[in-house]
């Protein structure tokens, strides 16, 4: 989706079992449009890749094939007329989050923003080093061990960021008002730090 007067675009990496139809994912990109960001969600995995990780839950956890493909979206948006010269930002969730900070460590010079909601940073590793653009970690207030997990990511980052604890929220974000909460929180971590 490319709203008027686009001044940013935002790439979404979906996390475990969702895929670019997440009614979340969806809710927060709409909210995003508002703001004048442009948004792409991709799914990172084949329709057959998906059925094998229905059984096996393998494929969502194969950090360096998301990032690959996700890295490679990162490269075909900056290649769109209609997006050429506006800063890429990303946004994950779940596993997609650790995709989403190893493609901004592998695309520094595109990346210029990175948004976690209710992600597994800590899967990106070592990687997390590397990462220059400036990162917002948010998680749920009653999802603690994924909070732990991002306060453990935070600890490892070197670039900008911040670990916001979203209250009364759970994994899903699902709880009256979690999502508005994010997406505000996420337009505004974009608008500070896209231009």
């Amino acid at each position: 989706m490319v709203p008027a007067r686009t001044r940013a675009v935002v790439l979404f990496a979906h996390g475990s079992g969702s895929s670019r139809l997440s009614p979340r994912n969806r809710t927060v990109a709409g909210r995003l449009h508002a703001t004048g960001l442009a948004t792409v969600l991709a799914d990172l995995l084949t329709k057959e890749e998906e059925q094998i990780d229905a059984t096996t839950a393998q494929l969502r956890f194969d950090i360096a094939l998301l990032s690959r493909r996700l890295t490679a979206v990162v490269d075909w948006v900056v290649e769109q007329p209609e997006l050429d010269g506006l800063p890429v930002g990303l946004f994950g969730a779940s596993t997609g989050a650790a995709a989403a900070l190893s493609a901004a460590a592998s695309r520094p010079e595109r990346v210029g923003a990175v948004v976690s909601r209710g992600g597994r940073p800590d899967l990106a590793g070592t990687v997390l080093a590397e990462v220059r653009a400036p990162t917002l970690l948010l998680v749920g207030e009653l999802d603690p061990q994924v909070a732990e997990l991002n306060a453990a990511a935070a600890a490892a980052l070197r670039a900008p960021h911040d670990l916001r604890v979203v209250p009364g929220a759970g994994h899903l974000f699902a709880e009256p008002g979690a999502l508005d909460r994010v997406a505000a929180d996420a337009a505004g971590w974009f608008d500070t730090h896209l231009r």
